[in-house]
């Protein structure tokens, strides 16, 4: 079947331009000015914008906690509603299981026929066995050139030394797998929170004194460092501090390969929300912690400037009411992570572009564009032109509302958003040209979603050398 859009207000990563757009076929014919189309399906748009389908390129919908699961792909209609149309999920490599094996076991035993919009994945290495280690170009063959590794966590069993971050760069680098890390310094993580259970300070807030933006900002620079030796690309999830941003920027311009992205709630929320009484600030406990209006206002600046390139939901759904309160008695016992994978797109739109933070054209290349070429899909993801998968999204930029969670479907009982201003929503998403929200609604069905395999040599790759640096290494072999 054909549709045409008739009366767009196309908004790019590079322009905003009045035109019409012909899919065909799951993909995106042409884009132009007074399309005709015999035949053809059309969709008045009436002058609203039509942008990409965002890429979210950091969500958990397999992540357990001490036997207890965030809710799964069931939920990935949440993405949709809020004009995501691939989500990138961390798949944890199975103990005595390989990193190719582990994601494909997930995709037949969780995804297929469940997932509602298109997704892709990352590894997370959990054995740096030898054998491991070398199995990590094999991750650039099958479709899936990102693989993350965690700093903080000490004691957790997907905790990475530096030797294993070291070994997995060196190897990355070969085969354009990019490396990302979870930038915490774990033991002075470990100190803190064992400090103040001992002071009888036990509640949420202590997540906010046992991870000082100090530990995220060494963890930073020791990871830049370790990037640095191996002369390969490295890419820091979820920057939430001043700190850990100066030592990318400073860094970066001496020439270190280092990209980071921040996310949604360290753009809004602040360390406050976990002192709110009867335990809701258990709801606000991700990591990095919340940080003060200082460091909100750094990562502002870190994505008006390019020095941070994607924003991220970091959604994961765990329940307040049961989940959370496993750790009434010691806030190292709460589940790290809140939802927002419905929120992205209007917290970018309400708190960015209507308070001229950043341009309409920075939202996209910030919600869609960079994320793909992150990771190796922008081949069919994230620009508007001939060619790309016709995932689009109608969005009104005039619509006033409230975000609550009465009508989310990320199902979970809260939103850490819950009460706040948003101005413009989401009116109707394409996915590879099938209509599955319609008037703000989701219409779609479980199944709709496939497997997007990426491309090694992602963005992050854009300035190395690559063929030069590895000559040089041969040359010493």
């Amino acid at each position: 079947m054909k549709t045409v859009l008739k009366n767009c207000n196309i908004l790019t990563a590079t322009n905003v331009f009045i035109g019409d757009i012909l899919l065909e076929e799951g993909i995106i014919k042409e884009v132009g000015t007074d399309i005709s189309c015999a035949g053809c399906e059309v969709v008045n748009v009436n002058g609203k914008y039509v942008l990409p389908g965002g890429v979210d390129q950091h969500v958990h919908f397999s992540f357990e906690y001490n036997g207890s699961k965030v809710r799964g792909f069931e939920t990935s209609n949440a993405a949709a509603i809020g004009g995501t149309t691939t989500v990138i999920e961390f798949i944890n490599q199975i103990k005595g299981k390989g990193l190719v094996e582990s994601i494909e076991e997930y995709i037949k035993d969780q995804v297929e026929g469940v997932a509602m919009v298109d997704y892709s994945f990352h590894s997370v290495m959990t054995d740096p066995r030898e054998e491991v280690i070398e199995e990590i170009p094999s991750l650039a063959d099958k479709g899936y050139p990102t693989m993350k590794m965690f700093m903080a966590y000490k004691g957790m069993f997907f905790h990475s030394d530096d030797d294993a971050i070291l070994k997995a760069l060196l190897k990355g680098k070969k085969s354009g797998v990019t490396i990302m890390v979870h930038a915490e310094n774990a033991d002075m993580i470990d100190v803190l929170q064992k400090k103040l259970i001992l002071e009888g300070k036990t509640g949420p807030y202590s997540h906010v004194l046992s991870r000082p933006p100090i530990v995220e900002a060494e963890a930073t620079k020791r990871a830049i460092y370790l990037a640095d030796l191996a002369e390969a690309p490295i890419y820091i999830v979820h920057v939430s501090c001043r700190d850990a941003l100066e030592e990318i920027v400073n860094s970066y311009s001496k020439g270190s390969y280092v990209y980071g992205e921040t996310c949604s709630h360290y753009l809004t929320l602040d360390e406050s929300n976990l002192d709110k009484p009867d335990f809701e600030g258990a709801k606000y406990v991700c990591s990095p912690a919340l940080r003060s209006k200082e460091h909100r206002d750094a990562m502002w600046e870190g994505i008006q400037k390019g020095w941070l390139n994607v924003v991220s939901s970091d959604h994961c759904g765990f329940d307040w009411k049961k989940q959370k309160h496993m750790g009434i008695d010691s806030f190292t016992n709460i589940p790290n992570g809140a939802p927002g994978l419905e929120n992205r797109l209007a917290i970018l739109w309400t708190y960015g572009v209507e308070q001229n933070k950043i341009t309409k054209q920075k939202l996209v290349e910030l919600f869609s564009t960079n994320p793909a070429k992150i990771n190796g899909i922008s081949h069919r993801k994230g620009d508007i032109a001939p060619g790309y998968d016709a995932d689009l999204v109608v969005f009104d930029p005039s619509w006033e509302g409230i975000i609550s969670n009465e009508n989310s479907l990320q199902g979970v009982d809260y939103n850490p958003y819950e009460g706040m201003k948003q101005i413009g929503r989401v009116e109707k998403v394409f996915l590879r040209g099938n209509l599955i929200v319609d008037d703000a609604k989701y219409i779609g069905s479980q199944g709709d979603g496939e497997l997007i395999k990426g491309k090694p040599y992602g963005m992050c790759y854009d300035e190395i050398n690559i063929d030069e640096k590895l000559q040089n290494e041969n040359a010493f072999a």
